[in-house]
């Protein structure tokens, strides 16, 4: 067995002896001081050096034990930016829609068009100029329908299936669709131009009369077709660019900018019904006012009035003025004088 007793005494001693030198550090007690000031000299260092060692190994451990936490929180961090930036998106997209919407419903208001709204959700592969949209024959979409939107003249819905319908632009080459001159009665076919490289992202007008007047400015909508299909009356297409010249031709052709950008085509309308009016040419957007400058106003240089003549004193010769404001004495001949008064 072991000695308790002797055991006890000595904790008795070590715990006694500890509160002394407590209190006698605590009162300030000098010997003490510079015992504890000498002991930190020489331990410090060993201390510094023993955690400098151990700091690694407990900071490894740290970061296992701490690393689910801290992924879990970079995953949260992650999701969050992730759900701000997708709002963010949305919110935007949800103006640009809305704005394109409403200039879609304001033209389709103007020609008098009933439409089905749909998006542009998908582009065809190949020769042709397609888009596919999601909107088909459960909507009301019929194939040979006008297609456009707030701009005007898209195309027309060449194939329609319960969800999604395919659309031939207008910039196809096999589209051809019956056009009118603004403010005349003019008529021509505007035709695409496919993927012809020097007029890409044109459309191509042949006029009917070879002896219209046609010049660049001026602009096309619509004749229709009958019973609106494929297509409805009234809708803008373009404004003509560039006039061609071909001597003999029996038409006349030109070069159109269409107002549609079809690189950047999002919100359309399907037109299920046709005016029972042609609108002609109330759809198109009014022309913008030239600006006027004003000119400023010429004046002409006033001449110096002629100093009234006095009357000559007797033997005073008449003033140089007054000699030149009588009539000279004719000189002609009594021929010539014949002759002016024959005149």
């Amino acid at each position: 067995m072991h000695d308790t007793r002797r055991t006890r005494l000595v904790l008795g001693v070590l715990l006694v002896a500890a509160i002394g030198l407590i209190t006698l550090d605590h009162r300030g007690f000098t010997p003490i001081a510079q015992l504890r000031n000498a002991s930190s000299a020489v331990l410090g260092p060993v201390e510094r050096l023993a955690s400098g060692l151990t700091r690694p190994v407990t900071g490894f451990f740290d970061t296992i034990i701490g690393a689910p936490s801290a992924r879990d929180k970079v995953l949260t961090l992650e999701q969050e930016n992730q759900r701000l930036r997708a709002e963010l998106g949305v919110a935007e997209l949800n103006l640009t829609e809305s704005a394109e919407l409403s200039r879609l419903l304001q033209l389709a208001g103007r020609g008098r068009y009933r439409i089905v709204a749909a998006h542009v959700i998908g582009i065809g592969q190949g020769y042709e100029d397609t888009v596919t949209i999601d909107a088909g024959t459960r909507d009301g979409i019929r194939a040979d329908q006008t297609v456009l939107n707030g701009d005007g003249l898209v195309g027309r819905v060449a194939a329609a299936g319960p969800d999604t319908s395919t659309v031939l632009l207008a910039t196809d080459a096999s589209s051809a669709v019956g056009a009118r001159l603004e403010g005349s009665r003019e008529i021509g076919v505007v035709r695409g131009t496919g993927k012809s490289l020097s007029a890409a992202g044109m459309l191509r007008l042949e006029l009917l009369d070879a002896n219209a007047v046609l010049q660049p400015g001026q602009r096309l909508v619509t004749l229709g077709s009958v019973g609106g299909h494929p297509y409805v009356p009234g809708v803008p297409i373009g404004m003509v660019t560039r006039v061609g010249s071909t001597p003999g031709a029996l038409t006349r052709a030109a070069l159109v900018r269409p107002f549609v950008h079809f690189t950047s085509l999002d919100v359309v309308g399907v037109v299920v019904v046709a005016p029972r009016r042609s609108p002609r040419d109330s759809v198109l957007p009014p022309l913008p006012s030239p600006s006027v400058t004003p000119s400023p106003t010429a004046t002409s240089p006033t001449a110096p009035s002629a100093p009234n003549p006095s009357p000559s004193q007797p033997g005073q010769l008449p003033s140089p003025t007054a000699s030149a404001r009588r009539p000279a004495p004719s000189l002609a001949s009594p021929q010539s004088g014949l002759a002016a008064a024959g005149r």
